[in-house]
């Protein structure tokens, strides 16, 4: 287990700063992040992304293969876990702060992708707490004064904070960051819809509990990796940009990358407009494309709109020149094709 303050002693005087920590964080961390200046705040301006790059040798470095391999033995509170960076001399006045992070009680180490952040633990006149070291290192080695400090380490959209003190030559912590990665693709039938065509926001919790949310992951692509507290989360996917939109609740473990397909009934109609079947499309049309019922789903100009619909019954209508002309078409899944409606 990680190691905590020393003394209650110790704990008093961190107490303020880290009620005013943990306030923030449980009313809404990202909010924080995004208001407050980058040098003098408790979280910083730039924070660590919730992206994580999906080449295969930093998922490997990262999550390991996808089920979790045999946890190496927990490290003791006298020996620094394995990943840790030696501890260099230490000038007189200065203590050396080891930090690393892990994916849970005797979990495997994270071995990439985090953001540590160290504040001083007492607050400045406007009420800010002052960054005064950050390294993206997988588990570094800091030198600072002795002293009282706010440790923040990040981790995609997984985040912990802990107060320290150092007064000892060295000191080590070590963080639980139980978070695990997602990566979704979408399909139509057994064809891979092209990324650029597809997005996925993802929200905390299941699509069926109560309430309004917003996503804690907006347009994610194809291939991205999301870093996210272990836990259930349910994903909107996108296909174009009108009615092709699937909903589905996901788990991700912590230490594992979780791979969801995401399958699609639509298909990718293109409109045309022409006198004559097969003949020349005609510019300056607007489009608009509505379900049986009279409802818009989609509304365009041009010659040859392309648009992706959900799978079921619409009726196209074009206006060109002051004249109205309208067809009624059907979509079927993964048939893409032209629908033509004639200006006659």
């Amino acid at each position: 287990m990680h190691r905590a303050p020393a003394t209650a002693a110790v704990c008093g005087r961190l107490r303020p700063a880290l009620g005013l920590i943990l306030a923030l964080v449980a009313i809404d961390p990202l909010p924080a992040l995004a208001q407050a200046p980058a040098q003098n705040s408790l979280f910083s301006a730039v924070p660590s992304t919730g992206l994580i790059s999906p080449s295969p040798s930093t998922r490997t470095d990262i999550f390991g293969p996808s089920s979790l391999p045999t946890p190496p033995p927990a490290p003791t509170h006298n020996a620094a876990p394995p990943t840790t960076a030696s501890i260099p001399p230490i000038p007189a006045g200065q203590v050396a702060l080891a930090l690393s992070a892990r994916f849970g009680k005797d979990a495997q180490p994270i071995g990439g992708g985090l953001t540590w952040r160290v504040y001083n633990a007492k607050p400045e006149a406007n009420g800010n707490f002052k960054l005064v070291k950050e390294d993206k290192s997988p588990a570094p080695t800091l030198v600072l004064p002795a002293g009282a400090y706010i440790v923040h380490v990040g981790f995609g959209l997984a985040t912990a904070v802990k107060p320290v003190e150092l007064r000892a030559s060295s000191v080590r912590e070590e963080f639980d960051l139980p978070a695990g990665g997602l990566r979704i693709e979408g399909k139509v039938g057994d064809v891979r819809i092209p990324a650029g065509q597809i997005s996925f926001d993802v929200y905390k919790g299941s699509q069926f509990e109560a309430g309004d949310r917003r996503p804690i992951a907006e347009r994610v692509m194809t291939s991205d990796v999301v870093v996210v507290p272990e836990g259930t989360y349910y994903i909107v996917s996108n296909y174009g940009d009108a009615n092709s939109v699937v909903r589905s609740d996901i788990r991700v473990q912590a230490g594992k990358l979780t791979d969801i397909t995401v399958t699609h009934r639509a298909a990718a109609i293109t409109l045309k407009l022409v006198t004559d079947q097969g003949g020349e499309a005609l510019a300056n049309t607007a489009w608009s494309v509505l379900t049986p019922g009279g409802d818009v789903i989609k509304e365009s100009i041009g010659a040859f709109p392309r648009v992706i619909l959900a799978e079921g019954e619409y009726r196209a209508i074009a206006r060109n020149e002051g004249k109205v002309f309208e067809r009624e078409f059907k979509v079927v899944t993964g048939v893409d094709g032209d629908v033509e409606v004639r200006a006659r």
